[in-house]
């Protein structure tokens, strides 16, 4: 009894650091591409120089950077929440249930009419 209640306890503190790390990783997201919004303007200027001000590829690079950011970071963030919380999932854990129940039926069925 005392087994079962450790692994109880063992699972709800391994599903209470995924919790966190999962709050964490949205915090660091959301001060991060603050930080980039709205310090964009400035980092274009700081980053470059008198020439490369005028080259547009660069400019579009920064822009990429800057939204692109989010984007890509936001669809792995999303990744991250749906892992954790168990979100949408096709073959979720009802899933997995329900057709370990129906092949048990079909077993016990095979069995009764052997």
């Amino acid at each position: 009894m005392e087994n079962k209640e450790l692994t109880k306890y063992e699972r709800a503190q391994r599903r209470v650091a995924e919790i966190r790390g999962f709050y964490n990783h949205l915090g660091v997201y959301l001060v991060v591409n603050a930080v980039l919004l709205l310090f964009k303007e400035r980092m274009t200027v700081t980053l470059l120089s008198k020439r490369a001000l005028g080259n547009p590829e660069f400019l579009e690079w920064i822009d990429w950077n800057v939204y692109g950011t989010p984007i890509i970071w936001g669809i792995i963030l999303a990744v991250h929440g749906v892992k954790v919380f168990g979100g949408f999932s096709i073959f979720g854990r009802k899933w997995e249930e329900r057709q370990m129940e129906r092949f048990m039926n079909e077993e016990r069925n095979k069995e009764k009419s052997e």
